[in-house]
């Protein structure tokens, strides 16, 4: 266990098994439907510029914990955006202006996202409106504005941004492309997810008929690990367990699942995992989310620079991978679980296991991944 000991404990604060679990393909497609995940990739794959991100094998990493094999999608590849949000934003902007030159499109983001909408905006030649809070950092800020948006501050957090976002939009008839659903919004965040599922498509065509054991799924509204389960139920043959993880000051998927309901987080503190740090979970992918996953996971911020530089420097893989703070969290839960010996018996983790994690973004900010890479 050369690159994981010396004597380093890797940390989770909270697992949790869902009594509800049962995966119901039908009730997943009630959310997601086929026909949305197969138009998602029918289109996507046609713009210019497509062309599916890696699929790398951590083959020193499943050495070490005694897995078979460990896929790690890498996101920091996709377009120009170095994240999977690229596929969400810009493809809800393609199918709710279908065509129409003059409609203003607005959001608000911490990042990634907008960055996704903008270009999107950019793609097809219209104006676009973005709104992020105080502590979005300057350069996320900047690679928007450079993509051709209005970048509007807002005081306050995610939530004070949204809150502009919406009545702005309202009083200038701007069409808004969220990656949040509320109640009588959920077809753009739809359409949004659709748009993630096209990793899943993706990594099928990678994996050469091996079957995926175990899938770990980052959750901050829930968008992305809502998209893959139903990603799973389109594309593949069989079920692998489910684990959603999440920053512990932000797990809201875990505590609604622990309930059944939506629960509303009161973050206390904003985690390292900024595009993670979300306090209530997404309508639409709860729907598909309360029965299909079956474990959940948290994490204290501690191992995320340790893990990216890890990622970074070749530990975990024969090539240096480019990890943002928000691809560390599947790796930390897989070696916190494996580390765990009832856990690991718990999941099933053993020498068949090929368990499949998300590197969902890369550099994207480029300040704070040096930052974190550069800790001692």
């Amino acid at each position: 266990m050369a690159t994981l000991s010396n004597g380093h404990q890797w940390k989770y604060s909270e697992f949790l098994d869902n009594k509800n679990y049962s995966f119901d393909k039908k009730q997943i497609f009630n959310s997601l439907s086929e026909k949305e995940i197969d138009d998602a990739y029918s289109s996507i794959s046609k713009w210019e510029g497509y062309a599916p991100t890696p699929l790398i094998s951590l083959n020193k990493l499943s050495n070490e914990l005694d897995l078979n094999k460990i896929y790690y999608k890498d996101e920091s590849k996709r377009f120009d955006l170095k994240s999977f949000k690229a596929l969400g934003g810009a493809y809800a902007v393609e199918k709710v202006t279908q065509g129409n030159k003059n409609i203003t499109v607005a959001t608000a983001t911490a990042g990634n996202h907008g960055r996704s909408v903008a270009w999107g905006a950019r793609r097809l030649g219209l104006k676009c409106k973005i709104f992020i809070s105080e502590f979005v950092s300057d350069a996320r800020g900047q690679a928007m504005a450079d993509l051709g948006a209005d970048v509007i501050k807002v005081k306050g957090n995610y939530e004070k941004s949204l809150i502009e976002c919406i009545k702005k939009s309202t009083e200038n008839n701007w069409q808004i492309v969220q990656d949040v659903a509320w109640k009588d919004y959920m077809q753009v965040p739809t359409y949004t997810m659709a748009g993630y599922t096209v990793m899943m498509k993706e990594i099928i065509d990678q994996i050469n008929n091996e079957k995926i054991s175990h899938i770990i799924l980052q959750a901050g509204v829930g968008g992305m690990a809502g998209a893959m389960v139903a990603g799973i139920a389109r594309y593949l043959d069989n079920v692998p367990v489910t684990l959603v993880v999440e920053p512990d000051s932000a797990a809201c998927v875990l505590e609604s699942i622990k309930t059944g309901q939506i629960e509303k987080i009161d973050i206390k503190r904003e985690s390292l995992m900024g595009g993670m740090s979300c306090g209530e979970v997404s309508l639409v992918p709860w729907e598909i989310l309360k029965n299909s996953v079956k474990h959940c996971i948290s994490l204290p911020d501690d191992d995320i620079a340790k893990t990216m530089k890890l990622l970074g420097n070749s530990g975990f893989s024969d090539e240096p991978i480019i990890a943002g703070e928000n691809s560390a969290p599947g790796v930390i839960g897989l070696i916190a679980s494996c580390e765990d010996q009832n856990l690991k018996q718990n999941l099933k983790l053993n020498q068949n296991s090929n368990v499949l994690v998300i590197g969902c973004e890369g550099d994207t900010d480029q300040e704070m991944y040096h930052k974190l890479v550069n800790q001692n």
